[in-house]
């Protein structure tokens, strides 16, 4: 069939069908999202392992290693990176482009929960996550607080981190909001080493001791008149004044307060991250689109 030849005797459904292609390619066309980044799922699996305060000579052979030996017999492994600092490894693991997503991050998730007794004791679950293209910065901010009531670096972040960050998650397309620089807060129980030994204490009973005044949970149930209540403890302090007033129990049954011990401050943490802005340290925060949304509807 001479396609030409046809159009050319019956004009008018050729026409048409010019029309109709050139409509639906302008509806395609003002539709489309606008993004740095194709929406696509590479098999490339993120395995990180925390371990506060280990070194990275630790981290290697006691971690880094055994997962990647865990990692080394899937099937379909192309490559492992590694990267290994203060506190925390991350292992990579790239997968051939035919094995499929989800079944690479199945595989991975199986290989270390196999190996979990293997390592440390103390380290923090391992978080094994695929790489996600979706979740790059497309926007960063940073903000600022004028005189005279001029807010500092730990109430800024506390400004970003309870009110910037809740109203834009609620924005549509917006997958997350990370801040960048600015302080943690932080109750500091410094203890006093010659005291702790005048009583015959140590440090770990002390901990210990704290990290119980911390748990909050469930209890089971109670019979209240005709019916059942849940009970829950709450052992929370409240402000940094009650924590001082903690009584604590010595090895031979006597109580003391916590600041007769250990000094309470309330501060901010260490901070191992800053932000710069013409070379003036500043608060800031990234914004992130989710997956499906074009940037710039974001």
């Amino acid at each position: 069939m001479n396609v030409s030849a046809w159009c050319i005797r019956n004009p008018i459904p050729a026409l048409m069908l010019f029309v109709m292609l050139t409509l639906t390619g302008a509806l395609a066309f003002r539709s489309m999202k606008v993004q740095q980044f194709p929406d696509i799922d590479l098999p490339t699996i993120n395995i990180t392992a925390s371990l506060p305060g280990a070194a990275p000579a630790q981290l290697e052979t006691e971690v880094a290693r055994k997962i990647e030996n865990a990692a080394a017999a899937l099937t379909g492994v192309k490559n492992i990176y590694t990267k290994v600092q203060d506190g925390a490894a991350v292992v990579t693991v790239e997968f051939r482009l035919e094995k499929p997503t989800q079944e690479a991050l199945d595989d991975t998730r199986a290989a270390v929960s196999r190996i979990r007794a293997d390592l440390p004791a103390d380290l923090r679950e391992p978080v094994v996550t695929k790489l996600d293209l979706a979740g790059t910065p497309i926007l960063t901010y940073t903000v600022a607080s004028e005189r005279p009531e001029r807010m500092d670096d730990e109430a800024l972040s506390w400004f970003v981190d309870h009110e910037v960050t809740k109203k834009l998650l609620a924005v549509r397309g917006v997958g997350a909001v990370n801040r960048v620089g600015g302080v943690d807060r932080q109750v500091q129980v410094l203890l006093d080493p010659a005291r702790l030994q005048s009583l015959r204490a140590n440090a770990a009973d002390v901990s210990r001791q704290l990290r119980q005044v911390e748990i909050e949970g469930a209890a089971g149930r109670t019979d209240l008149g005709s019916g059942e209540q849940p009970v829950r403890v709450l052992a929370a302090v409240k402000s940094v004044d009650e924590l001082r007033a903690l009584q604590l129990m010595l090895p031979d049954g006597r109580r003391i307060r916590l600041d007769e011990v250990a000094t309470v401050r309330d501060t901010v943490a260490e901070p191992r991250a800053a932000a710069l802005l013409n070379g003036k340290p500043v608060v800031g925060f990234e914004v992130a689109r989710s997956r499906g949304s074009s940037e710039g509807e974001v």
